[in-house]
């Protein structure tokens, strides 16, 4: 237990002494977010904002994961599997970022360049899990053993999960805060049921997480961008297979799930109507839409990301 709070609060130092530094870097070139067309109104303002903050949340979580991980002499394969995946995932999202900078617009990678690259990163944790753990699925003393099918769910969480977190990243705040329990959930699940390297990473991403808030709550001096958003949804991801809790990260990451079910809804009620369920999506820019604040709604989203943790960590102590 003292391993994961050195983790925490070596992540959260390292995140806020990174940070002056490199959003002036950011200022000084002028690398600024580019805002959709089709957002609210009330992001105009945010056009040319920093971005791909996320560069300094990774540096801070990897540092303080390795430092950590080597005082408790837990550097092991599964350590070095889930950093990384994380720093693949990085890369990915730094592409996109680049490409959207570069090209002056809201226009990175295509969709199926993104998930292509998700994929083929996702499928090293996905193996590495079937190679060490097998292809049982556990639900407290409820198991399932799905055979070849492991590695498509593995697949399927790390990039299902690193897409709809990418999705949360709307407004200021939002994402890190709501990451926060997700993290807390993981890490506290993987430690009673023995998985010390996902409780330190995930102690980690809380860590990071917490030190980007001081310069990404309202009003944003820098955007996480892809490059944070889709390496930490595929880090928490890649910390549920790994820490084998895959079928409970579906409660403790609930917001995001709703996050991305609100625009998996939009876009087939739309196809098949040609009317809108929300007046936009993801779902927080329906409540924006409909006068609520910015603040107003990171604090409710991140209360009920609050809440589904809680559901997960009760459900995995009953069903133990």
């Amino acid at each position: 237990m003292i391993m994961i709070a050195v983790a925490l609060l070596l992540s959260l130092v390292l995140c806020l002494l990174f940070g002056v530094p490199y959003i002036d870097f950011l200022k000084k070139k002028t690398i600024g977010q580019y805002i959709l067309d089709l957002a609210p109104e009330a992001h105009a303002k945010k056009q040319g904002t920093p971005t791909t903050g996320g560069v300094f949340i990774i540096a801070a979580v990897i540092i303080s994961s390795v430092i950590t991980l080597l005082m408790a002499e837990k550097m092991d394969n599964s350590a070095w599997i889930i950093l990384i995946t994380f720093f693949f995932m990085s890369l990915a999202g730094f592409q996109d970022d680049y490409l959207k900078i570069k090209g002056h617009e809201n226009k990175g990678l295509s969709p199926r360049g993104k998930l292509l690259r998700q994929i083929l990163i996702a499928l090293i944790p996905a193996i590495y899990a079937m190679q060490n753990y097998g292809t049982v699925i556990t639900l407290g003393a409820i198991s399932f053993d799905i055979g070849m099918l492991y590695p498509l769910l593995a697949v399927f969480v790390v990039t299902g999960a690193s897409n709809a977190y990418n999705l949360t990243d709307g407004l200021d705040g939002l994402a890190a805060s709501s990451g926060i329990p997700a993290f807390f959930a993981c890490g506290l699940i993987s430690y009673y049921s023995g998985h010390l390297v996902v409780a330190i990473v995930c102690a980690s991403a809380i860590g990071a997480s917490l030190g980007f808030l001081k310069y990404n709550a309202p009003k944003a001096q820098v955007f996480m961008g892809d490059t944070g958003s889709l390496a930490l949804g595929g880090l928490l991801g890649t910390l549920a297979v790994l820490g084998r809790c895959e079928l409970l990260l579906a409660v403790f990451g609930g917001i995001f799930v709703v996050e991305a079910l609100s625009v998996i809804l939009q876009v087939t009620g739309f196809k098949l109507t040609g009317k809108r369920i929300f007046k936009m999506s993801p779902i927080h820019h329906h409540f924006e839409l409909s006068g609520h604040s910015e603040t107003r709604i990171v604090k409710e989203f991140t209360t009920v990301a609050f809440i589904f943790s809680c559901l997960a960590i009760v459900l995995y102590a009953v069903l133990l």
